[in-house]
């Protein structure tokens, strides 16, 4: 049956997209579903469109900066119409490209919202119904809605920004990541509630091209998944800039007039208003799990996720869940990961569940962010006799040169047998630089080889190479 397919994947994001090409080469009839924008969240409203705007404010910020560098820049300025044009711009460029690749691993695209009506039964395939959908047009060769059946279907539907009550987006005052991509001015003063990846970017974004910004963050740290020496350090940098941050305290009231006054209680029960033109809020997101017909079939949901074995497999045996929807973390590169080993695992070929904690996470602020593995703090509380080494951007050649003389790499080892059990940075396009870590603890590599390892000089690398030196007694440039 034309109707029919070996594997159907519901939402075309990171992880859906990447799911469906590695399905069709892998030999398996297949289809991808989406209501509204091939390659999700992260292409059309994340993690790409953002990367974009803060390029945008990482050169103005540069241009400002022009005779640190024996440069002359005057009356420099910008566009926030053409700012924002560029960005959508990215994103569409990306899109359409996904649509490409699809199109050529000949994996059909039907355009709708789909709910699954019966799981796959044996040798039966399960049927899903797609519907029409109104948030966006159909792209160029995309199937109508109706009924389809699939051997296989996995869920990849994502998420979306978390709401808090009483503080609900209004799209005007209140704004979510989608708002504030499209600024139509760029406002005076913002308040972030919330101070990982999303809130801290849009912060040092917003922050860059002039506004004033408070964050607000429940936690006692800011960035509460980093190591506490890179937030700590990242804190400084971002209160240089003229960050106001408050930890420890939240919004409890918000009240909405020409301008947005919020009321946040800190610790000791003392509270605040303050007052802004805009409050961006950036407190988490939840899988976007309803209308799916999930629990009518029995699949298991465990605080707002679809509960996976590891391998993307789900409760009903047919369904499998992947990305976002299938838990933390809830990045990207994840998601497409877990496509992969879902429909390898499918297949029939030989996988095994994602170590999550070999997984990188990057937070693209002035100054960069970037890590993975354990913090110290984990390290010691899950029983480790750990050994540390730091490095400083100011001991870096490379760093000094570019004018990026702030920044730390810290390193975590297990003093026993010299496992590197987590790496932290902080400053200068640590985003970049971490995958070298990410690399050697994937390869199981021990102090000593990385000890061996020859890094090329001058480069920003270098200090991966001091941190472990350093972990040692062995550092050179410290």
């Amino acid at each position: 049956m034309s109707d029919t397919y070996d594997v159907l994947i519901i939402g075309a994001g990171p992880g859906g997209y990447v799911a469906a090409i590695r399905a069709a080469q892998l030999g398996f009839k297949t289809a991808v579903v989406d209501r509204e924008h091939l390659g999700g969240i992260c292409l059309n409203w994340g993690c790409i469109p953002t990367k974009a705007l803060l390029r945008s404010a990482e050169i103005y910020h540069y241009m400002q900066h022009a005779k640190d560098y024996g440069l002359t820049a005057d009356n420099v300025g910008f566009d926030v119409s053409a700012i924002v044009k560029r960005s959508r711009g990215v994103s569409g460029r990306l899109n359409g490209g996904v649509g490409m690749l699809l199109k050529k691993n000949k994996v059909d695209v039907i355009w709708g919202e789909a709910a699954i009506e019966a799981a796959p039964n044996g040798d039966e395939p399960g049927r899903v119904v797609v519907k029409e959908t109104k948030r966006a047009e159909a792209p160029k060769g995309a199937k109508a809605a109706g009924t389809y059946q699939a051997k296989h279907i996995v869920v990849a539907t994502g998420a979306r920004p978390r709401a808090i009550p009483g503080i609900e987006p209004d799209k005007k005052q209140i704004w979510t990541y989608y708002e504030a991509m499209v600024p139509e001015k760029m406002p005076k003063s913002l308040l972030v509630m919330g101070s990982g990846a999303i809130g801290i970017e849009f912060a040092s974004f917003y922050r860059t091209m002039g506004a004033e910004v408070t964050v607000v963050e429940l936690l006692p740290q800011i960035l509460p998944v980093e190591d506490h020496e890179i937030a700590a350090h990242a804190r400084k940098r971002f209160e240089k800039q003229g960050i106001r941050i408050l930890t420890g305290a939240k919004v409890t009231k918000v009240v909405k007039g020409e301008a947005v006054t919020a009321t946040v209680e800190t610790e000791g029960g003392k509270t605040q208003e303050i007052t802004a033109e805009i409050l961006i809020s950036a407190v988490g997101v939840v899988g976007n799990i309803e209308n799916l017909g999930l629990e009518t079939l029995g699949v298991k949901i465990e605080r707002g996720i679809v509960a996976t074995d590891g391998l993307g497999r789900t409760s009903v045996p047919g369904i499998y869940a992947i990305g976002d929807v299938a838990g933390p973390p809830m990045l990207a590169h994840k998601a497409e990961h877990e496509g992969v080993i879902c429909v390898e695992t499918i297949k029939g070929l030989h996988t095994h569940p994602m170590d999550k904690g070999k997984i990188p996470g990057c937070t693209y602020c002035q100054p960069q962010i970037a890590s993975v593995g354990l913090t110290e703090a984990k390290a010691k509380e899950q029983g480790f006799d750990v050994r540390i080494g730091r490095f400083p951007f100011a001991g870096n050649g490379k760093a000094i040169a570019l004018g990026e003389p702030d920044g730390l790499v810290k390193t975590v080892f297990d003093r026993k047998t010299g496992q590197l059990l987590g790496a932290h940075m902080v400053g200068a396009e640590v985003t970049e630089l971490i995958q070298g870590y990410v690399v050697a603890m994937t390869l199981e590599t021990t102090e000593e080889e990385l000890m061996h390892t020859v890094f090329p000089h001058p480069t920003l690398s270098e200090m991966m190479h001091e941190s472990v030196l350093d972990a040692y007694g062995r550092v050179i440039h410290a």
